[in-house]
């Protein structure tokens, strides 16, 4: 449930209300009629009305923001891997694997004494 005052974005229009599809709008109260199918009262400052709007046809405007994101990313590392005509990691973006493992910092583990280490050994072996 989104919070009042939230900027989100009309992404649908499943009930055919002529909603502005694709316009940024702000919730502005909840529509808690049992009875009713709409969730939310949206304000649109486009086209100055308010608009009774349900759960699904709309999203938060930094959601589609990181979608948008993520996907632009996506296609640049695509367009970077047949460049460079590296098919490993086009198969790994293809794939969904685009995650690239990071290497262990040695620096940041914890380094043992040696009375520490003795002392955990020991404890284990007498278990």
């Amino acid at each position: 449930m989104f919070k009042l005052g939230e900027k989100v974005v009309i992404v649908s229009d499943q009930y055919e209300q002529n909603l502005p599809v694709g316009e940024y709008g702000y919730i502005i109260a909840y529509d808690r009629n049992a009875d009713n199918v709409f969730d939310y009262v949206v304000r649109v400052p486009a086209h100055n009305r308010n608009f009774l709007v349900p759960g699904l046809d709309v999203e938060l405007d930094k959601v589609l923001l990181k979608l948008e994101a993520d996907r632009v990313e996506r296609e640049a590392l695509i367009d970077y891997a047949l460049a460079t005509r590296n098919e490993e990691l086009f198969n790994r973006i293809v794939r969904g694997d685009a995650e690239v493992p990071e290497e262990e910092d040695l620096s940041s583990k914890d380094v043992q004494t040696r009375e520490d280490f003795i002392r955990q050994v020991n404890l284990k072996a007498w278990i």
